[in-house]
């Protein structure tokens, strides 16, 4: 594998940070079909994004983990931003990138994310038809969990309070006060409401997977493109592409999985379910993640041939 930094082409001067990971016995004369992988929201490409890229890797793919603008190593200008249009698109840029590359074959494209990656992954696969399969673990809607909860148990119209915060935190950052910010995962144990979620902070947090970069919290002038988002927009037309969803069958996120496969207008979609697993435990559980990377990376090899 080796770091790598390139132009981000969609207008905001960013300059993009990777890692890109090898199948064994690369040879630089061939051409491999390539995997984007998209770390959650919060992290950086060196947690649970890397971890499957180099797995995708050691089975014939080439995969690259990145960070996305304004966060982790890649550029750009208030830190921390979360603007999920901007997200969506920079999984577009490293397709950019990857096209530019003489041993990635442009024609043999896939991407995949965990959690808001999935969905910021499905949403690129919407939009841009480079993308040729679409893969998905613990996929999260950025839009959906904020507008209605973990479980989806909040309406639309009760998350109308979220905006007006989000209005006035643009208003103070204005001021020039410094930029209000939101945990995107618990940022103390004691304030994860469930087990799940408590681990959420556990991974974020502790040594089990915390690093420097990944503080875990957004800007609060986001909640105004996040509570409007829909990662899934149009899916029913234009996402058309070869799906695979992972998900554990005790996550609370599993519904965003089954909304995507059920909008989604693709005649080759699935959903596999790691029994006994939630929503982080596909992060870095090495069992859980084997089992998805036992689905995913045939999945690629298939849709990619």
């Amino acid at each position: 594998m080796f770091h790598v930094t390139f132009p981000n082409r969609n207008g905001q001067g960013i300059t993009m940070a990777a890692i890109v990971h090898f199948p064994p016995h690369f040879d630089e004369r061939k051409q491999y079909p390539a995997v984007v992988v998209s770390h959650p929201g919060g992290g950086v490409k060196e947690q649970t994004a890397g971890l499957y890229a180099s797995k995708l890797a050691e089975q014939g793919l080439i995969a690259i983990a990145f960070d996305r603008s304004y966060q982790g190593e890649s550029s750009g200008e208030p830190r921390q931003l979360e603007n999920p249009h901007v997200s969506s698109e920079d999984v577009s840029a490293v397709v950019d990138y990857l096209t530019t590359l003489p041993y990635v074959d442009e024609n043999r494209i896939g991407a995949m994310g965990i959690c808001a990656g999935a969905g910021y992954s499905a949403n690129a696969a919407i939009q841009d038809r480079r993308i040729k399969a679409l893969g998905m673990v613990s996929a999260v809607n950025i839009g959906q969990m904020f507008r209605n909860g973990w479980d989806n148990s909040v309406k639309d119209a009760d998350a109308m309070g979220y905006l007006d915060f989000g209005s006035q935190a643009r208003t103070t950052d204005a001021a020039g006060s410094g930029y209000a910010t939101i945990p995107l995962a618990p940022l103390r144990e004691e304030d994860a409401p469930n087990e799940e979620l408590r681990e959420a902070w556990e991974y974020y947090h502790t040594p089990r997977c915390e690093h420097p970069n990944a503080p875990g919290f957004a800007l609060t002038r986001n909640l105004n493109q996040i509570i409007t988002y829909d990662a899934y927009h149009k899916a029913e037309a234009f996402l058309t592409q070869p799906i695979l969803a992972v998900a554990g069958s005790v996550a609370g996120s599993k519904w965003m999985s089954d909304d995507l496969l059920a909008r989604a207008a693709s005649t080759d979609k699935a959903l596999h379910v790691v029994e006994g697993a939630n929503h982080m435990s596909l992060y870095d559980v090495p069992r859980h993640v084997d089992e998805a990377v036992a689905k995913l990376a045939p999945f690629f090899l298939r849709t990619l041939n």
